[in-house]
């Protein structure tokens, strides 16, 4: 079978290495390729904030869905998001992956180096540390593998979403994401 055949399928599956909120064995897990820069990226992480929004409210105190993130960068439509990739796992390196996570996605329109090191200051990072990574690429190696890890599960572009390992393909919309996911845990 050449690699086409598994351009549906999640090749590298989810484990410890990533960065994910949830448990790894939840009945939904749903895994996100992309970065800080891409606008669909940036409205695909609202719709799966509300998702997990709702599974917190319907299913209090279960872990029902689990949610990954993986980079995949594309350097010559968006200049900087690899230099937001490096800064999410400088902040993840300090335990603030999410909180970093959260903020690159809330101010997408402002990305240069100055606004990145206000954000780790507003996070309480160690800001010598903090630049040291970034002026090290200490983290280039994590970054690599997740953008490879989607080359061999055939993402071409970010964003892309797997449910339960079944690239979604459908719109992006909330109902539509939704009754995917109804779907896969049935």
């Amino acid at each position: 079978m050449n690699q086409d055949s598994y351009s549906n399928q999640l090749l590298i599956p989810p484990s410890q290495r990533d960065h994910y909120q949830g448990i790894l064995n939840a009945p939904v897990v749903l895994v996100e390729y992309g970065n800080y820069q891409c606008p669909q990226c940036g409205e695909l992480h609202r719709l799966l904030q509300a998702i997990q929004e709702y599974f917190a409210s319907v299913f209090p105190g279960e872990n029902r869905i689990c949610v990954v993130f993986r980079h995949f960068i594309e350097n010559t439509r968006y200049p900087h998001a690899q230099k937001a990739a490096e800064v999410v796992e400088s902040a993840a390196a300090q335990g603030q992956f999410w909180q970093m996570h959260d903020l690159l996605f809330t101010h997408q329109q402002a990305l240069e180096n100055g606004f990145l090191v206000e954000y780790a200051n507003s996070l309480g990072l160690d800001i010598s540390q903090f630049l040291q990574d970034i002026s090290k690429q200490t983290h280039i190696d994590h970054i690599n593998q997740d953008i490879e890890s989607g080359h061999q599960s055939g993402v071409t572009t970010a964003p892309a979403l797997f449910i339960n390992g079944i690239r979604y393909t459908d719109d992006w919309t909330i109902e539509k994401i939704m009754a995917a996911i109804v779907a896969a845990s049935s």
